[in-house]
């Protein structure tokens, strides 16, 4: 049976292809565009469920509303999706580091059942992830069953993303265009700040960056530089006008020379448009991507990341905004560590320095009660707000406190002052 003929044959419903979903086998998708909406939508309405879980991160559809008996629906990174459902109670959250999600979901899943969006096949019978590899390409190849959805808008991308026809279990044709993310409002704030962290990256550096305002602040204020290189998790939209700008080489790693690597992408028909069987860029597996030995074997790698706040200690809070459980861990941690063990690395956090209606100071004595801690007191590097740049690694809890301080919002340095030797911090 030729590839054509195999391919008609597994073509069905999405309805017919969850229908093979057996009691207690657990279900793994990709995250954003990489999610198959026909096929969960369709795995929504199934009512015979029994003991499933789902596993998810940064989903963009509502979270599927059942009893856990029938199925359990597990976040690893909450957006805007599941965020309110996890704290409705029906969605529980798996903290994890990213690059360990292949290793951690091998060990605690049971029959493994992948389903994610695909592009067409090609010639020789493989279906790309497209904007996809992070822990669903080396879980397919684990799986038990895979369910796969054509759609013809995923471009097609290079790299350890590939499935071959003969693997999988069912396919489906969903053609219709992918989710995209919103551009973010650059402000003066954000200029500022993007300025202070270009001014620590130098020519030949190499480079993790994400989704964001402040991140693409970066980008626009990086465009004059030469030969960077892209080791990342994730590839935005401004990453496109970067390379296009000429700063981007990739010809000072050695081992993918000329290649901009990542686990996934998010943005808009631009960015898709540019992966395209773009050979320059090669989707590896977040195993990969995010592996800390990997990371410090590079030298001058760059790590930039956002906190929603930071204490005297240096300790980074990304995840949660108050009361309010926004997010989970990702790659920072593990880009922090990396880039500290780089010869040459920088870490660095980036934040305002108070919420948006200037209420609340950013740059905080103490984290509060039941905060998660993203990136440790030991591994933070540099913290970089509107106000300047403060560097941590190196320095006393009394050196940290005042360089943090000079860096708070004006309004709340006096404030600060008096707490800090309130705790001893300063004298």
């Amino acid at each position: 049976m030729d590839q054509t003929q195999k391919y008609s044959q597994l073509l069905t419903s999405a309805e017919q292809a969850v229908s093979c979903i057996q009691a207690g086998e657990d279900i793994i998708v990709p995250l954003l565009p990489g999610e198959p909406p026909g096929l969960l939508a369709a795995l929504e309405k199934r009512t015979d469920l029994q003991r499933n879980r789902l596993f998810q991160l940064l989903t963009a559809r509502p979270a599927i509303k059942k009893h856990p008996d029938e199925l359990k629906v597990i976040s690893m990174f909450l957006s805007g999706g599941d965020r309110k459902a996890f704290h409705d109670g029906d969605v529980d959250l798996l903290p994890n580091h990213f690059s360990d999600v292949p290793a951690l979901l091998e060990e605690i899943t049971n029959e493994r059942v992948v389903m994610a969006t695909v592009a067409p096949m090609d010639e020789n019978g493989y279906f790309s992830l497209g904007t996809n590899c992070d822990y669903a390409a080396p879980l397919a190849k684990k799986a038990k069953k895979i369910l796969l959805e054509v759609n013809e808008y995923m471009p097609r991308t290079y790299g350890m993303n590939q499935v071959h026809i003969s693997e999988v279990t069912a396919l489906v044709e969903n053609h219709r265009p992918l989710l995209e993310g919103p551009t973010p409002k650059v402000t003066e704030k954000d200029e500022k700040i993007g300025s202070y962290i270009a001014d620590l990256i130098k020519d030949g550096d190499s480079l993790q960056i994400g989704f964001g305002a402040i991140p693409n602040a970066v980008m626009d204020s990086l465009t004059n530089h030469r030969n960077l290189n892209i080791f990342t998790e994730m590839i935005p939209d401004k990453l496109v006008d970067l390379v296009k700008s000429g700063a981007v080489s990739n010809m000072g790693r050695s081992d993918y020379p000329g290649k901009t690597t990542a686990t996934f992408a998010f943005g808009t028909q631009k960015l898709y448009d540019f992966l395209h069987e773009n050979e320059q860029v090669l989707m590896l597996p977040v195993d990969q991507t995010n592996d800390i030995s990997l990371i410090s074997e590079i030298d001058n790698m760059v790590a930039i990341n956002a906190a929603i706040e930071v204490d005297f200690l240096g300790q980074c809070n990304a995840e949660k905004a108050g009361s309010l459980y926004w997010s989970s861990t990702g790659g920072q941690a593990e880009f922090g560590i990396g880039a500290r063990r780089s010869k040459g690395g920088k870490g660095i956090i980036c934040l305002h320095s108070a919420t948006k209606d200037g209420k609340i100071s950013k740059i905080v004595p103490t984290l509060a009660p039941g905060t998660p801690v993203t990136t440790s007191k030991n591994d933070v590097d540099y913290i970089v707000t509107e106000f300047g740049v403060a560097k941590l690694r190196g320095k006393t809890i009394r050196e940290r406190t005042a360089t943090l301080i000079e860096i708070a919002h004006p309004d709340f340095r006096e404030e600060l002052t008096v707490k800090a030797k309130e705790m001893g911090y300063l004298i």
